[in-house]
C-alpha cells in the first residue's frame, strides 16, 4: 500500500509552478512598489524605501540560492530575470535617491561673534558627527 504523499496527484507539478511563480512576481512586485516604479496602491503615488524593497530583493536571492538545481528552466529563468531587473532598478533608485556631491556648504558664523562657553563645542561636534555619517545602502 503506497500512501497519498508518495504518489502526488499529476497537477502537483503545475500548482508548485504556479504558486512558485506567484510567489516571485509577489515579491517583485512588492520590490517595484519600493522602488517607486510602481504607484502605492495605498497612496496612488510612487514612493522610494530603498531598505524594504532590498529585503523583497534579498529573499528572492534567498529563495534562489536554496532551490537552485531543484527548478524548471522556466522557474529558473523566471527568478534570474527578474533579480536582474529589480537589480538594475535598485540601482537606479539609489543613484537618484542619492544627494548630489557639491552640496554648497552653510558659512561658518563670523569670527566677532562670541563663542558659547561650556560643554557645548563637544555637543556641536556630536551633533555634526552624527548628522555626517551616511548610512550604509546596498548596492547591486
Amino acid at each position: 500500500m503506497t500512501s497519498p504523499a508518495a504518489n502526488p496527484p499529476p497537477d502537483t507539478a503545475q500548482r508548485n509552478t504556479a504558486l512558485f511563480t506567484g510567489l516571485v512576481l509577489q515579491h517583485a512586485n512588492l520590490a517595484s512598489i519600493y522602488l517607486g516604479r510602481v504607484p502605492n496602491p495605498e497612496t496612488g503615488k510612487a514612493e522610494v524605501n530603498l531598505e524594504a524593497a532590498s529585503l523583497f530583493i534579498d529573499t528572492l536571492e534567498m529563495l534562489e540560492a536554496k532551490t537552485r538545481g531543484n527548478l524548471s528552466p522556466d522557474e529558473a529563468a523566471l527568478l534570474g530575470e527578474t533579480l536582474t531587473n529589480l537589480r538594475f532598478a535598485f540601482v537606479q533608485a539609489a543613484n537618484q535617491a542619492a544627494p548630489p556631491t557639491a552640496t554648497p556648504q552653510s558659512t561658518p558664523p563670523s569670527p566677532s561673534a562670541p563663542a558659547p562657553a561650556g560643554p557645548a563645542p563637544e555637543s556641536q561636534e556630536a551633533a555634526g558627527e552624527e548628522g555626517s555619517h551616511r548610512k550604509f545602502v546596498k548596492r547591486y
